[in-house]
């Protein structure tokens, strides 16, 4: 008795999963909250050099006076004298805001714009080598001591980092939180997310999980700015965020450990117990003979892998065998090219002719409807069907988004920029959610933690570039959505190379990993149905690749040899 067939009469879709997505989402709405705190307190509204003849005039008025030169916000006016308007060669050393509803800002409250917006940018360079570097961290530490202490340990260094951003008034200062609060991201993520992938059962795995990350990550994303614009002020709005994160640690009293992984490290007494618990709180009896079997099975699993071998497998055996190897680095290059795209579009809310708040707010809207297209099609086209189409459709938006703006670069129309970068915001974030399951299935359970880990420690690195292929268009305008949506169709193209996930057993070494999905062409779908000569072809890879396990793992049951092997 394997896994699948022990959790099935734990409950494997009860009462315990429905507390673990719940559970779930409630990480999501906290996540979505710490990962856009530093867009938030760095909202830099429209502003002008302060001068004392200005402090009686409006808005509207003072814009006119500055709109005569090429950069109204950094210039000092010496003397204005009716029309005459005299310009002073010193920096500017003080500002007049016009406050988005009244909010101040870090920038604004700092005065870290114009020269010193550098600032700014270095936290935020900072958080994402944080994110690096906690990505590894944390994901290694999850292979070692478990899931659950990871993930409480990853939301309490954003907790720290969050909290003790409030009190920075220096560059060094506000970069050090900001590396503290990056190591959080995005651990404190997707080791909840691993933990409810392994409980919960393989059918309902992309309704749950998209359906959590759908309705509390969109609410959190469309909350953050208007609880920022309600509490008035960044350091008030950077305690509201901060401080939920410690709710987190209560996890630990309600969540079971991943069994599968206490399997991986030889524990199968800490997996039975933890199994015991999920039955009980599902109100299912399970016979103490069905879980001797399951013990039987995992000690037979564990002499055919060599004994206490596989304990001491890491991220670095995943490239030891081509297929392995292969399968990596396409996962490493589409989180690359997902999470470069994802952070680009999310983030450009400034400089469209409406408010970032309900700029944010708007593009927010795009996830819940992308996590709805995801349960509707992902079990239907399979998990590379569905990322190589989401990309394929996301590169789609973006090109057509940058040559349209390109057309538009000397008369802006606010409406249609905003509905082309929702657009883009729709399509890649199908390709994020989407991309998440199929990187978490595929990747082997004994390196699943640091696998994921690294996975998005590439995404994260590949952030860095955002900035510059932005830059790309001070040159030409479309140049940054063009050089995304090729990016885009290359990650399209290489995700046809993955083997699907789709009804499969998952698998749980290495060993089987490198055999998974053996024998699959490039265009084998699970929802294409194959017919006459295409049948028997179809025949032949199934034996194949049956051959294949049996060899690697020499399956004493039929049964299970044919779960892991079936196609959806």
């Amino acid at each position: 008795m394997d896994f699948d067939q022990i959790l099935a009469k734990c409950g494997d879709f009860s009462r315990y999963q429905f507390m673990l997505l719940t559970l779930f989402g409630i990480v999501n709405f906290i996540v979505s909250l710490h990962y856009f705190t530093q867009t938030v307190i760095s909202f830099v509204p429209d502003h002008w050099c302060y001068h004392e003849k200005l402090s009686n005039k409006s808005f509207d008025e003072i814009a006119e006076i500055y709109a005569k030169f090429p950069n109204p916000s950094c210039t000092r006016l010496l003397d204005i004298n009716g029309a005459n308007v005299t310009v002073s060669p010193e920096r500017c050393e003080r500002w007049i805001y016009k406050y988005d509803y009244g909010y101040r800002s870090m920038n604004t409250e700092l005065n870290w714009v114009c020269e010193s917006a550098y600032k700014a940018r270095i936290g935020q360079s900072l958080f994402f080598i944080g994110s690096v570097v906690g990505t590894l961290f944390y994901g290694l530490l999850s292979d070692k001591i478990g899931r659950l202490p990871a993930l409480i340990l990853s939301n309490f260094s954003g907790f720290i980092g969050d909290f003790s951003t409030i009190f920075a008034r220096t560059v060094t200062t506000f970069s050090l939180c900001r590396f503290i609060s990056g190591m959080a991201a995005d651990t404190n993520f997707y080791l909840m997310y691993i933990i409810v992938l392994e409980y919960i059962r393989p059918s309902m795995r992309t309704l749950g999980l998209n359906l959590a990350v759908g309705l509390f990550y969109t609410l959190g994303l469309v909350s953050t700015p208007w609880l920022a614009v309600w509490v008035g002020h960044w350091q008030i709005y950077l305690a509201c965020t901060s401080l939920p994160i410690l709710s987190i640690v209560l996890y630990y009293f309600i969540v079971q450990e991943s069994a599968q992984w206490l399997v991986t490290r030889n524990d199968v007494d800490g997996a039975i117990k933890r199994l015991k618990r999920v039955a009980r709180f599902n109100k299912r009896k399970v016979l103490p003979g069905e879980f001797e079997e399951f013990r039987k099975h995992c000690e037979k699993q564990r002499e055919k892998m060599g004994g206490d071998d596989q304990v001491h497998s890491t991220l670095l055996d995943m490239f030891k065998t081509p297929r392995m190897r292969k399968h990596t680095l396409i996962l490493f290059f589409k989180s690359m090219v997902i999470t470069l795209c994802y952070d680009a579009v999310s983030r450009n809310v400034e400089g469209m002719g409406i408010s970032p708040f309900v700029m944010f707010s708007l593009s927010a809207l795009a996830v819940l409807p992308s996590s709805i297209i995801v349960i509707l099609l992902q079990d239907r086209i399979g998990r590379k069907g569905m990322a190589a189409g989401s990309l394929l459709v996301g590169g789609l938006f973006t090109s057509m988004a940058g040559i349209a703006i390109a057309y538009q670069q000397h008369n802006h129309n606010a409406v249609l920029l905003a509905s082309l970068t929702i657009a883009a915001r729709f399509g890649v974030a199908i390709s994020y959610e989407s991309g998440s399951q199929y990187a978490t299935e595929l990747i082997p359970t004994c390196v699943r933690g640091q696998g994921v880990a690294a996975v998005h420690v590439a995404g994260f690195a590949a952030s860095f570039l955002a900035p510059y292929i932005l830059w790309l268009g001070t040159f030409f305008k479309a140049a940054p959505s063009i050089i995304l949506g090729l990016l885009f169709f290359t990650g399209s193209f290489v995700c046809l190379l993955l083997p699907e996930t789709l009804n499969r057993t998952l698998p749980k070494t290495v060993e089987e990993g490198e055999v998974f999905g053996k024998g699959e062409r490039m265009f084998d779908f699970p929802c294409i149905s194959k017919k006459g000569k295409n049948s028997s072809s179809s025949e032949e890879d199934d034996s194949y690749e049956r051959k294949q396990s049996l060899t690697v793992f020499e399956r004493d049951d039929e049964s299970a040899d044919e779960n892991l092997n079936s196609t959806a």
